[in-house]
């Protein structure tokens, strides 16, 4: 009985082909933009992590300065000093390493090329606290580092801007006013939500302080916290000794800032999650648009084959029947919205994952719910034009014209 009911449906939604794909356009719509924009959102999501973790996991970020939104006027905190850097390592429990930093922008010129970059001065122990490989070459040594000499390891989009497909290890050229012997060349990390991570030149800290900034100043410090450890712990702990160390007593502010870039992490992707379910359930208002389109039609369609009901109930048929029939055909519009719904969304995933620059990933999940979803509208929506088809009188459904 029921594949005969569904052959009768399909016969139905063949004889009217155009009203039926125009019925089923709001699951069509429905389905491709819950199914898109979750996709896309937990792509983002992805992406975002990804952003974060190329940072480092369980680094502490701090600065001079109470951080974004609070501060405003009066006197620059003070930068940290070299002992500050010395204190943290030996006396917070769980820091595995401190990496002090020192920033300038710098033209470097090669051989007529010349490229705009980042110059960070910093220690050995910034490989340690964020772990970045060498592509090749090799890090400084510790008698280099102590006495600042002028060798670097640069990213690779300085590499393809000034020395293009050749080997840049064993290379000098001019960065700023000074110039340096390319030791190394980093992996390539790509864009992240800080810019272009490969776009940097890295020095020991002592040559940049020497030959770029003039001071012995840290604006940045990066403190890496051992994985048996919590960061919160030594966020904790690292707050009380700067502190103390910057004669910062009872009620007064902090003039520094820590970043935990777990927590930024956190925050940025569950900020991502909620706005991928509330883009997700306006996306779904239309499959409830769908499904009133589906019994509205239906309804038309009851009425259009009353005399067909009332033949039908006259030789035979029973009201549960006439019921199924309907029925099935409602679910089946349905599901054929949410097939084609579903292959349009993972044609507009696929044309916008590149533009996006996101990772693209198969959600078996959400295609089944959607899909399931589509299902049960049919159902809801498809139950009261055929219950109305069931309830027929056979003799006033043969007299109808």
């Amino acid at each position: 009985m029921f594949g005969t009911t569904l052959l009768l449906a399909i016969r139905s939604i063949r004889r009217h082909l155009l009203r039926s794909f125009l019925t089923t356009l709001g699951i069509v719509i429905g389905v491709g933009a819950v199914v898109t924009m979750v996709t896309l959102g937990k792509a983002t999501t992805a992406a975002v992590q990804q952003s974060i973790s190329s940072l480092g996991t369980n680094i502490l970020q701090v600065r001079p300065g109470q951080g974004f939104g609070r501060g405003g006027g009066g006197p620059r905190p003070p930068d940290f000093k070299p002992k500050d850097v010395d204190a943290i390592a030996d006396q917070i429990a769980g820091v595995t390493a401190v990496a002090p930093q020192a920033q300038t922008s710098a033209t470097a010129i090669y051989e007529g090329a010349n490229w705009s970059t980042t110059v960070t001065g910093t220690t050995t122990a910034y490989f340690t606290v964020q772990p970045w490989p060498l592509a090749s070459g090799r890090l400084w040594t510790p008698a280099e580092e102590a006495a600042g000499k002028a060798v670097c390891i640069i990213g690779n989009t300085v590499r393809q801007n000034l020395f293009r497909t050749t080997d840049a290890v064993g290379k000098r050229f001019r960065i700023g006013a000074i110039s340096c012997d390319v030791i190394g060349v980093l992996t390539t990390r790509g864009q992240g939500g800080f810019g272009d991570q490969d776009d940097v030149v890295l020095m020991p800290i002592k040559a940049v302080q020497r030959r770029f900034t003039g001071s012995r100043d840290i604006r940045l410090m990066l403190v890496g916290v051992d994985q048996a450890y919590q960061t919160s712990t030594v966020q904790s702990s690292l707050t009380d000794l700067l502190r103390e160390r910057r004669n910062i007593t009872g009620a007064k502010d902090d003039d520094f800032n820590i970043f935990d870039t777990k927590q930024i992490s956190d925050t940025l992707t569950s900020t991502t999650t909620m706005l991928t379910r509330i883009v997700a359930a306006v996306a779904a208002i239309s499959l409830v648009v769908g499904g009133i389109g589906i019994m509205n039609i239906m309804l038309v369609s009851v009425t259009e084959r009353t005399r067909e009901i009332g033949i039908r109930l006259a030789i035979g048929a029973v009201a549960r029947e006439v019921l199924m029939q309907f029925l099935v055909e409602a679910v089946v519009l349905s599901c054929l919205g949410g097939i084609v719904g579903l292959v349009l969304a993972q044609a507009i995933i696929a044309a916008l994952v590149p533009v996006m620059q996101v990772p693209w990933t198969f959600d078996l999940q959400i295609n089944v719910i959607a899909f399931a979803i589509s299902a049960v509208i049919g159902v809801v929506f498809g139950y009261f034009p055929a219950r109305r088809a069931a309830a027929l009188n056979p003799i006033d459904a043969l007299r109808h014209e």
